[in-house]
C-alpha cells in the first residue's frame, strides 16, 4: 500500500508540475508587431575612474497592456563638443518586456577624454520604440 501512495503522489506532483509550466506559458503576451511604446526614468550615469568605464543605468517600462516588447535594445552614442561621435555602447534585454513590466538596462561605455554629451536610441526585434520621459512608474 504505501508503494501505491508513493506512486500516486509522484504522479500528481507531475502533473501539477506540468500545469504550473503550461499556465506560466500562458500568461506571455503576444509580441508587439511595428512601433512599441515604453515610459523610461532618467538615465543614471557614472564615472568608474579606476575602470576607466562610465556606466550607465536605464530603467524602463513596458506601457502596452496587451504585448510584450521582444529583443528590446538600447544604443548609446556619446559626441564631443563638436558633435563629432566619440564612442558609444548597446544593452538588449534578454526575455520579452510584459505588458507593464519594469526593466533594467546596463551600459559600460570606455571613458574619453574627448565625451561631452550623450543621446540614446531604442528599438526592438519588430519595430521602431516610441519613448515617454517619466518622473516615477
Amino acid at each position: 500500500m504505501t508503494r501505491l501512495v508513493k506512486v500516486v503522489m509522484t504522479i500528481v506532483a507531475v502533473v501539477a508540475i506540468g500545469a504550473a509550466s503550461l499556465l506560466a506559458q500562458t500568461k506571455m503576451a503576444t509580441p508587439i508587431r511595428g512601433d512599441a511604446e515604453i515610459g523610461y526614468l532618467k538615465p543614471v550615469t557614472a564615472v568608474d575612474h579606476k575602470a576607466g568605464i562610465v556606466r550607465t543605468t536605464i530603467k524602463v517600462k513596458n506601457l502596452s497592456t496587451t504585448g510584450s516588447i521582444a529583443g528590446l535594445k538600447v544604443e548609446e552614442f556619446w559626441y564631443d563638443k563638436d558633435g563629432n561621435p566619440v564612442t558609444g555602447s548597446k544593452d538588449r534585454l534578454q526575455k520579452p518586456l510584459q505588458p507593464g513590466e519594469v526593466a533594467e538596462l546596463k551600459l559600460e561605455t570606455p571613458k574619453d577624454p574627448k565625451m561631452n554629451r550623450n543621446s540614446y536610441t531604442f528599438s526592438h526585434a519588430n519595430g521602431k520604440i516610441r519613448t515617454k520621459a517619466m518622473k516615477a512608474f
